[in-house]
């Protein structure tokens, strides 16, 4: 008759050579491959660049506020010329980490920058960048500039005018944009007239748009500052103020709420293949 017990004591041995055996095979075989976790674009801010140690600074704070608003995203300035971190530099980070973005532009309107060095710098580093629209005429843009017009001193009145200073340029899309910013600025501030003029290849200058708007009979003239940062053409713009300058936008919460809103623009419209 057979011992139960060295039945078990078989059955068990058996038993645990093939659990062994088994764990040695799965121990062969290769490891699933885990996702990498998915990130959103990272946000690149792009500033021009100005010899003005208050710029970098400036955008600085600025992206720190939107950085307040979207905990989490990988947001990074960068710039076309005169200041580190340029924007070939960032690029090079951005491919050896192995991460797409979004290039927001800190420029007010569509020209030469937006629309050729931007995206070429991209080519050149063989990034994954999509290109946003420039700041342009938006309502927030507008909040911006008539709350900086208030920081320095305005105040309703039937003589007062307004020259919306920015930097210029010669694509006619450029002028264009800035008069559309005018016309908001304009009915931002209950009508008051808003005339454009520019720092730097277009026209009218400052000191001709505050002549024009004199010769209308405006006793009291402010120069808003349509610039993200300061700089000399910042500079030069309120030099010829004859009553009051803003100061240009900065860290303004509306500017950084502004800048989310291109870059999710611009997702949605990668998304949609547009």
């Amino acid at each position: 008759m057979t011992d139960p017990d060295s039945t078990f004591d078989s059955a068990a041995g058996l038993l645990g050579r093939i659990t062994e055996e088994l764990g040695t095979r799965l121990g062969r075989l290769p490891r699933p491959r885990t996702r990498p976790p998915v990130h959103a674009p990272t946000l690149v801010a792009v500033g021009h660049g100005s010899r003005d140690p208050r710029a970098r600074a400036t955008l600085g704070r600025l992206l720190d506020r939107v950085r307040e608003l979207r905990p989490g995203l990988d947001v990074r300035l960068a710039h076309i010329e005169l200041n580190e971190p340029l924007l070939d530099g960032t690029l090079s980070e951005l491919v050896e980490e192995g991460r797409d973005a979004v290039l927001v532009p800190l420029l007010l309107a569509p020209g030469h920058h937006v629309t050729h060095d931007l995206p070429a710098a991209a080519r050149r580093a063989g990034a994954d960048a999509r290109v946003a629209e420039p700041l342009g005429a938006h309502p927030l843009l507008v909040e911006a500039l008539a709350d900086r017009l208030v920081e320095a001193g305005w105040t309703p009145d039937e003589g007062e005018g307004v020259v919306l200073a920015s930097a210029g340029s010669r694509d006619p899309r450029s002028g264009a944009e800035v008069r559309r910013i005018a016309a908001l600025l304009g009915e931002r501030l209950g009508g008051v007239p808003v005339v454009p003029a520019y720092a730097s290849a277009a026209a009218p200058t400052v000191p001709e748009a505050v002549r024009a708007l004199t010769a209308r009979g405006r006793r009291r003239i402010a120069v808003a500052s349509c610039f993200t940062a300061p700089g000399l053409f910042a500079s030069r713009a309120a030099v010829h103020a004859p009553w009051i300058a803003s100061d240009p936008l900065g860290a303004h919460p509306a500017l950084a709420r502004l800048l989310l809103h291109r870059y999710e623009r611009a997702r949605v419209r990668e998304l949609a293949g547009i």
